[in-house]
């Protein structure tokens, strides 16, 4: 987490861990809602904008404006922060996770797997569901250890992050109309809920749409299970 040929805390041929067509009302209206004062506050209480999820240079591609969900409050609102949404848009998607504070565990998870470089190809395009810390927390401690630390669970460790890496771009209205997507790791992720309250394999999105250079992303609640729905 097979329609993912229609995209956080993933290597080689594994690829990668780590959010419609492009965002709402093009560049003038984005341009105006920037005059009136419009920007991360709005964009988290906001609906995403409608996309097919497919077609067209910008399919899957959002802005700061099209972010949303409840855990977007917990995000920095200073745009010089590099943990910020405005702070995340420049950057792959595996150096934005490491500066985003919800994201403290999954980024200790992408390196232990050995996946920060595939995350962070400028020439890749990724949809990344990305746990925030809360749902590593919710692993026993012990299993969650040797996930991380024992060289044997490597592989374990990076089947079960790709799982949570489209190779594709896609925004919340394209997610929800597909309704399942394949992941990196080969299983598919069942898309549920609507486009400004989905669900990913019954995981609640926290923040979705959150742009950066090379994916889009979706915090979620949960760390995802291949094989599990």
């Amino acid at each position: 987490m097979r329609t993912i040929r229609r995209q956080v805390v993933v290597t080689g041929a594994v690829a990668a861990l780590a959010l419609g067509l492009s965002a709402c009302g093009g560049a003038e209206d984005t341009a105006d809602q920037g005059e009136q004062g419009g920007g991360q506050d709005q964009a988290s209480s906001s609906a995403p904008p409608s996309s097919s999820g497919n077609g067209g240079m910008n399919a899957g591609m959002t802005t700061a404006d099209d972010v949303f969900g409840p855990g977007c409050s917990q995000v920095p609102t200073d745009p010089n922060d590099e943990g910020s949404v405005q702070g995340m848009v420049d950057d792959p998607v595996g150096t934005a996770a490491s500066n985003n504070p919800l994201l403290t565990k999954l980024t200790a998870a992408v390196k232990a797997a050995g996946l920060v470089d595939t995350l962070n190809k400028q020439d890749a395009n990724y949809t990344v569901f990305a746990p925030a810390d809360p749902a590593f927390e919710a692993i026993p401690a012990d299993q969650l250890d040797a996930l991380l630390n024992d060289p044997e669970k490597k592989d374990d460790l990076t089947k079960t992050l790709t799982f949570h890496v489209v190779p594709e771009r896609m925004d919340a209205a394209g997610l929800v109309e597909a309704g399942s997507v394949e992941s990196v790791e080969g299983g598919d992720v069942k898309i549920g809920g609507t486009a400004d309250a989905p669900t990913v394999n019954g995981a609640k999105v926290l923040c979705g749409n959150v742009p950066t250079a090379n994916a889009t992303v979706f915090v979620i609640d949960e760390v995802l299970q291949p094989g599990k729905q």
